[in-house]
This record gives C-alpha cells, sequence and structure tokens, in this order.
C-alpha cells in the first residue's frame, strides 16, 4: 500500500467516523476505534460492509451528506430482495465520470470515435454512467439504451459507430444478428467494452472475431460508483483499477484473512473519496486476483484479474461446489462445443440430477461433442451428469444478462 494511499484511507475513516450514521453505530456497537488503525497491516482490524447491511439500511440509511449535497441517486435490482440505493454528490458524480473517462482513454476512445451505449438508463448505473465518460472525453454518444435489435443496427450503420458498449451477452447477440444478416461490411466498429457479466474466453473470441473488434473488459458495480473501477488496456493481462480512488484486497471468502497478491479470493473494497454513501472493506462477492508486478502497457496503476465467479455463483450438486467459472473453462477446451451453455439443476427419485445444455459449432459431431461433455465434466469436476446438445441460437439470448444457471430443487 502506497503512503499517499493509506494517507487517503485515514482520512476516509475521519470522514464517515464523523458524518456516517451508518459507520458511527457500526464502529459505536464494535468498540471500533479509528485512532488504533495506525498502519496499513491494522486494516484488517476494520469490520468488512455486507450487501445485507446494505439491504437493511434502505432507502437512505447509507446516506452521509445532507439532503442538499445529494443530486442523484442509483439503485440495485433488487431481484434478490430489498434494493439498495446509492445516494451520489455532485463531487461524486464528477469523480465517475472522470474514473469511466480514463476508462476509454486506456481503451483508446478518442474524441473522434462514436460510441454507441447499450447497456440500460434510470435507476441502474450503466447507461448514464458510460454517457458521462463518453462526454468527458470528447466523443460522440450515442445513448440507445437497451433492446430493439434492428434500430441499433441500423444506426450502427448510418452514424458509423465505431465502439460499442454491452453486456456480453447482447454484445453476442449483435454479434450473431451482424454474421446472420450478412452486414459485416456495413459495420464500422473498431472496439467493444463489454462488461456487467463473467464471460469465458469462447464467448469472448466468437464476439471479437464475428465483430472484427477489439474488446476490452470493464467492471464495476452500482454500490461503489457503477462501471468505470477498472478496465484491461491493449496488453489484455489483467484490468487496471484507480488505486487512488479505491482500495482493493483480497481475502479468503470463508476465514476473510487477506490474501497474497497472486491468490484468488473475494474482492474487498473501500471508496477513498465517495461521499454520498462511502463505503468501508465492502465485500463485493466476485472472485479475482490481484495481479503483482508492473504491466507492459507501462500504466502505473495496478491490476486485478478478470472476475472468475461469484461467492454465491456457487452450487451444490451432489455434494460437489460448482462454479460457471469451471463449466466456462472446461467447454473452452472441448473441440466443437460453442460458448453458450446452461445448466439445469433437479432433485428427482431422491437423488441431484444436472443436465448441462451446450450449443455446439457448426460441423461437430452431435454424439462425440456429449460423450465429452459428459467424460471431462466427469474428470474435471468430479460428478456424472447429462449433456444436452443444440444448435447455435437455440439456447435464449438475453438483451440483459444470460441466466446460466436454474435450480429447480429450491423453487
Amino acid at each position: 500500500m502506497r503512503r499517499e494511499q493509506f494517507d487517503s484511507f485515514k482520512n476516509f475513516l475521519e470522514r464517515i467516523a464523523l458524518n456516517s450514521g451508518f459507520y458511527k453505530n457500526k464502529f459505536e456497537t464494535l468498540g471500533i476505534d479509528i485512532n488504533d488503525i495506525k498502519t496499513p497491516d491494522d486494516i484488517k482490524r476494520l469490520p468488512f460492509t455486507t450487501k445485507e447491511e446494505l439491504r437493511d439500511a434502505y432507502p437512505l440509511g447509507l446516506q452521509a451528506t445532507p439532503d442538499e449535497k445529494v443530486v442523484r441517486i442509483h439503485s440495485s435490482s433488487g431481484t434478490t430482495g430489498k434494493p439498495i440505493i446509492i445516494p451520489y454528490t455532485e463531487n461524486d458524480v464528477k469523480d465517475w465520470a472522470l474514473l469511466m473517462a480514463r476508462c476509454f482513454e486506456l481503451a483508446g476512445v478518442t474524441p473522434l470515435d462514436r460510441v454507441q451505449i447499450t447497456p440500460g438508463y434510470g435507476l441502474w448505473t450503466a447507461g448514464i454512467g458510460f454517457q458521462a465518460g463518453v462526454e468527458k472525453i470528447g466523443a460522440m454518444a450515442v445513448p440507445m439504451g437497451p433492446g430493439n435489435t434492428d434500430k441499433q443496427l441500423q444506426m450502427m450503420m448510418d452514424l458509423k459507430s465505431t465502439v460499442f458498449i454491452a453486456t456480453s451477452s447482447y454484445a453476442l447477440v449483435i454479434a450473431e444478428e451482424v454474421e446472420k444478416r450478412g452486414i459485416r461490411s456495413n459495420i464500422h466498429l473498431k472496439k467493444g467494452v463489454i462488461g456487467s457479466e463473467r464471460w469465458g474466453e469462447k464467448m469472448r473470441n466468437r464476439i471479437k472475431n464475428e465483430l472484427g473488434i477489439d474488446i476490452y473488459d470493464i467492471y464495476g458495480l452500482t454500490e461503489i460508483y457503477g462501471p468505470g473501477i477498472s478496465i484491461d488496456c491493449d496488453y489484455h493481462s489483467g484490468l487496471h483499477y484507480w488505486d487512488d480512488y479505491l482500495y482493493f484486497e483480497i481475502i479468503d471468502p470463508v476465514t476473510g484473512e487477506p490474501l497474497k497478491d497472486g491468490e484468488y479470493g473475494e474482492l474487498v473494497i473501500t471508496t477513498l473519496k465517495k461521499e454520498g454513501a462511502p463505503l468501508l472493506r465492502y465485500r463485493t462477492r466476485d472472485l479475482t486476483r490481484i495481479i503483482p508486478g508492473e504491466c507492459p502497457c507501462g500504466s502505473k496503476f495496478p491490476r486485478h484479474d478478470l472476475i472468475i465467479g461469484r461467492t454465491d455463483d456457487m452450487v451444490k450438486v451432489k455434494g460437489v461446489n460448482i462454479y460457471p467459472g469451471q463449466i466456462d473453462e472446461l467447454l473452452r477446451d472441448i473441440e466443437g462445443a460453442s460458448s453458450e451453455y446452461q445448466v439445469v439443476i433437479k432433485h428427482e427419485n431422491g437423488k441431484d440430477e444436472m443436465t448441462l445444455r451446450v450449443e455446439k459449432e457448426q460441423n461437430s459431431n452431435e454424439n462425440k461433442l456429449r460423450e465429452m461433455v459428459v467424460d471431462q465434466f466427469k474428470k474435471r469436476v468430479g460428478i456424472h451428469i447429462e449433456a444436452e446438445i443444440l444448435g447455435i441460437g437455440e439456447l435464449p439470448r438475453s438483451e440483459k444478462k444470460s441466466k446460466r444457471i436454474i435450480d429447480y430443487r429450491y423453487q
């Protein structure tokens, strides 16, 4: 931890102890004295903040500034419980635009680019956050929002959009439609900035090859700012994050103990400058690692690896823990398997049954592919499953995030 970053961390602690009712109560309840934090090693003595606490603070229990300072709110979807409401001050909004602009600059986006923005607007952070970053660097924003693929493609061709922003699921929809309609020669895209969900290498390569673009992973979450927390550069050797605004830790998701650089664990984030809803040691549930050393691109900002999954993505089948990331890796190594899959889990006749539905590439043998999927899953994950082989496009496509696991055991 750099000295300047630790000074920012100490200033952050003083601010939340003074201004945040949420953290004043938390510190008092737990007997935390921020004056005891004298070295970076002491940070691990501070409590985590969890998603459950943020939900319990609904609607505005996280607010750490007077109402007259709050200029906007954003919110999580609330699909798994109460939504999380995040208030933003004017400085928060400006800082977020700056972080987004840094992302675009690192991806090589310039004022000459025309950037088509397909994520949603409204309470969700995505659309408006991307637009602020595009405008900050002086590029042309094309704020399409989600859906209406016919219009998306028409505007993409007519306006000669050069940069495309989307979830990986919707980027695949666009790539497949461009291929199906034979309009690739009319598309002027050069880059794609893709985020919002974890995605595998095969899916990445399909989007890249079918659209003929270079693609950049961007990371973020509503509770922190939104998208723009980190992005990969031209070397694609990890995502650079902005350590003058954010302090990253990697912890063991079970014990909560800090892990060394290079070790995979749960990402924990402290917002060093946020005013409206500052967060101390927020457990993101995202699994990644800090990549040691400097990037070949020359940026001094540190890197984390791709998100390989979430602690709450895991399902247990026949006593074995299974993450979607394992399935991505397994399919990556199986010739003839495409990027798209869906897991269906049921409990029948007194036991768990799992079916992996996989799309196959053209000209691959269905029976051979089925045997390979079943065999490799048994060898690499450790349980016997059924495999269902489908043609390209037979699994549902999404304009937002794809639902990879359908578990009927708890429905």
